[in-house]
């Protein structure tokens, strides 16, 4: 090549690449815009109760209106409460504990003795292609159910209020719920967690989960919830003064725990990874082929470089040296996750990565999303990795900085590169959790979850 051709290179590669940098290097000037942009518009996710839905509730945001989903109203009542915390308006957060307690009270309403709770609550008639998220199946363990979440929102609630008197009555149907995913959605030969079908796992189209045969997933994303999940029963069991649940949820956390490190830790990659549970059964007392020597093993890992796999950092269950090497080894790839605008979804590598615009399934497989950002940002954190806890959460801002400062509003996910939205204006929900970032950054009161 001449030396012209690579000047020309040069040019265009700084040209590139120099925006983006002086720009993270200027992210103090979007802090102004995003927070006055939340305060603005946060109210608009409050909705009122009426119809199926008893109490007061919260919905993703103005793109939706009258729907109360499990995962988003967790997140959503953190990110308005850093909201709330920074305004310092005491009265204004006693109003919101309604809605707050109304997210959890009103999926408990719909739970009896089988544990099942629905995905998703609407004020309305339901109808439509939906209804399985939304309507109790006739076959309870054919189809998913609220995430393992629930117990986790509960926790952050009575931990925030530290008031136990409007549980008491409640506990026993968290542990209905707990208990059909301990009893109807665990594998057995390996003790991890798996999901029913693909249908309304949060992360739509998870390669590790999307369109696998139903009950073939034992995800990592899942289990990681579980864990979580088990360990707020734990906390609430305590505070409530059931010693001996707080015994049983111990115990099951510890045996989770020990199956993830078992099945989903990879020693060759030093990453973990969801695990394919979907294996022919070992026929014993019989003789088949291969019956001289059947397989041992009781699952088989996917070596799918998924956002998720950050998760046993958030969750807690990641060793010191394991954490180290998955931050340093795979989080900062910037071929694979890191990103100019936060942490892809799915490994540039990978053959499925891709950008496409897709509201059904939503899309993924790449590109950014505020709660993936998040929740890998509140991992790094958790183990110490303030620096690169930085970078993500600087990058946060520069990302819904940029798009406030184009398009007056938020979207639900972006492109990597670029930072331009993809899909779903007026997103907002976990979007808003940049904030919990911005106070972290500068020192203040940070708003987290259980």
């Amino acid at each position: 090549m001449k030396k012209s051709s690579y000047y020309i290179l040069y040019i265009l590669l700084v040209a590139f690449v120099q925006p983006a940098m002086s720009q993270n290097n200027d992210w103090h000037k979007f802090i102004k815009p995003i927070e006055e942009y939340v305060t603005k518009d946060y109210k608009k996710m409050y909705r009122e109760a009426g119809g199926n839905i008893k109490h007061p509730f919260l919905v993703p945001g103005m793109a939706y209106s009258d729907q109360l989903w499990d995962w988003d109203s967790y997140y959503a009542s953190i990110a308005i409460r850093q909201i709330l915390t920074n305004k310092k308006d005491k009265k204004e957060l006693e109003i919101f504990e309604q809605y707050e307690k109304g997210c959890v009270l009103n999926f408990l309403d719909k739970t009896s003795i089988d544990g099942w709770i629905p995905i998703v609550i609407q004020k309305g008639e339901i109808t439509g292609e939906l209804m399985s998220g939304f309507k109790k199946p006739k076959d309870l363990y054919s189809e998913n159910m609220h995430k393992p979440m629930l117990a986790q929102q509960t926790a952050y609630l009575l931990k925030t209020y530290k008031d136990t008197d409007w549980l008491k009555e409640e506990f026993s149907k968290l542990q209905f719920f707990i208990g059909n995913y301990i009893t109807y959605r665990r594998n057995e030969a390996t003790g991890l967690y798996v999901w029913t079908t693909d249908h309304y796992i949060g992360v739509d189209n998870d390669p590790s989960t999307f369109f696998r045969p139903p009950g073939s997933s034992a995800s990592i994303y899942l289990n990681s919830f579980m864990y979580k999940e088990l360990l707020a029963m734990v906390y609430l069991a305590d505070k409530l003064g059931y010693s001996e649940r707080v015994t049983y949820y111990k115990k099951e956390a510890d045996n989770l725990l020990q199956a993830i490190q078992e099945h989903c830790w990879d020693e060759r990659d030093e990453s973990f990874y969801s695990v394919d549970v979907n294996l022919m059964p070992v026929e014993k007392d019989k003789w088949v082929l291969h019956s001289g020597s059947p397989r041992e093993y009781d699952c088989l890992i996917q070596r799918i470089d998924y956002w998720t796999n950050f998760l046993p950092l958030w969750a807690g269950i990641a060793t010191p040296e394991q954490a180290k090497v998955i931050v340093e080894k795979h989080l900062l790839d910037e071929n694979r996750f890191n990103a100019p605008y936060g942490i892809r979804t799915l490994s540039k590598m990978e053959k499925m990565y891709n950008l496409k615009a897709s509201g059904n399934p939503s899309n993924w497989q790449g590109p950014i999303w505020g709660i993936s950002n998040y929740l890998v940002w509140r991992g790094l954190v958790n183990y110490g990795f303030d620096e690169e806890a930085k970078e993500i959460a600087i990058k946060t801002i520069v990302l819904f900085g940029k798009d406030l400062e184009e398009s007056n509003t938020l979207h639900e996910y972006y492109d990597p590169e670029t930072g331009k939205p993809i899909l779903h204006p007026e997103f907002q929900n976990w979007n808003f959790l940049v904030l919990n970032m911005i106070a972290w950054l500068e020192g203040d009161e940070v708003v987290s979850g259980f």
